[in-house]
C-alpha cells in the first residue's frame, strides 16, 4: 500500500456523502416543489404566504416563483443542487424585502435578456414591465439592482422614481457606463483563430445595450464584430466571419449555457454602426 491512501479514502468519503445529500432532494416535478415551497416557508417573507400553484410555480404573496431553470439545473447537477436552491430561495426573500422598498436612482440599470423572459418577468410580478427591442430576440430593460438580487422595474416604480420610461432607460444607461469598466481597457483584439471574452461582472453582457462603446473594438478588428452573451456575466467574440470562426464560437456558446444556472442567449450578433445584427 501507497503512502496516498488517507486522500484517497477521504476522497470517497467525500463523495458518498454529497451523494447522499443529493439523494434527499426529490427528483419529481411535484415533490421537488414541495421542498423548495418548504424552504422558502422558513425565510423572512414580510408575511406573505408560500403557496403551490402547480409542478415548479409557486406564489409568493402576489410574485410568481418559477422552479424551471433551478429544477433543470439540478437535474444536471445533483452534487451542487442544494446550494443552486439555497441561493434561489435567498433571493426570492430578498426580492419581496426590496419590492417593500422604495427604488433609489443609483440603482438602475440596464438587463439584456430575452424576450421570453420579459414575459415571465411581467408575470410575475403582476404588472407591465418596459422594454426596448435590442436585436433578434433580445431585449433591453431597467432593473433595479441590489447586493444579492435584480429586479425588473415596472410602472409604478417609474412613477416613485418620478421619472418617464425613456428618462428612466437613460438613467440606466449612464448608470451602466458610470460602474462598469470601459470596454477598451477590459477587451482585447480578437485575432484570427482566437475568441475574446468579457467576464466577471454581472452586468457584462449588458454592455450589449451601450452599443456606441464597440465602435473601437469593431474598428481594431477591421470593422468585424460577432459577440454572444451565453451567460449575464459573460461575453464571447470574435473579429471574423469566417464559418469556422462562427461554428467554433457557436460552439463555446452551447458549452456555457450547458453549465451555467442561468443561461442567457445562444444569439450571435453582429455589430455595424446602426445597431446589433443577427448572424444567421
Amino acid at each position: 500500500m501507497t503512502g496516498n491512501w488517507k486522500p484517497a479514502i477521504l476522497l470517497a468519503a467525500l463523495a458518498a456523502t454529497a451523494n447522499a445529500f443529493a439523494q434527499q432532494i426529490p427528483a419529481a416535478e411535484a415533490a421537488f416543489t414541495e421542498y423548495v415551497a418548504a424552504q422558502l416557508r422558513q425565510q423572512p417573507l414580510a408575511g406573505q404566504s408560500v403557496t403551490i400553484k402547480g409542478p415548479l410555480t409557486l406564489k409568493v404573496g402576489d410574485l410568481q416563483a418559477n422552479l424551471d431553470r433551478v429544477f433543470g439545473f439540478c437535474g444536471a447537477n445533483a452534487a451542487a443542487c442544494q446550494g443552486e436552491i439555497d441561493r434561489y430561495v435567498q433571493g426570492v426573500a430578498q426580492v419581496i424585502k426590496d419590492m417593500n422598498a422604495p427604488p433609489r436612482k443609483e440603482d438602475v440599470r440596464l438587463a439584456v435578456r430575452p424576450s421570453s423572459y420579459l414575459q415571465q418577468s411581467a408575470a410575475a410580478a403582476g404588472k407591465t414591465v418596459r422594454s426596448w427591442p435590442l436585436s433578434g430576440g433580445l431585449v433591453v430593460m431597467p432593473v433595479l439592482d441590489s447586493p444579492r438580487t435584480t429586479r425588473s422595474l415596472n410602472e409604478e416604480d417609474f412613477k416613485k422614481l418620478g421619472l418617464s420610461a425613456e428618462q428612466v432607460l437613460q438613467l440606466g444607461r449612464d448608470n451602466l457606463v458610470r460602474t462598469l469598466a470601459p470596454l477598451m481597457k477590459q477587451a482585447r483584439v480578437a485575432k484570427h483563430g482566437q475568441i475574446g471574452d468579457l467576464t466577471g461582472d454581472a452586468y457584462e453582457s449588458s454592455r450589449l445595450a451601450l452599443h456606441d462603446s464597440w465602435a473601437p473594438l469593431a474598428e481594431a478588428q477591421g470593422g468585424t464584430l460577432i459577440v454572444a452573451a451565453p451567460a449575464r456575466d459573460v461575453i464571447f467574440y470574435v473579429g471574423e466571419e469566417s464559418q469556422q470562426a462562427i461554428d467554433a464560437l457557436r460552439a463555446l456558446v452551447s458549452d456555457v449555457m450547458k453549465k451555467v444556472p442561468a443561461p442567457l442567449s445562444p444569439e450571435l450578433l453582429r455589430w455595424t454602426k446602426t445597431g446589433w445584427v443577427p448572424v444567421p
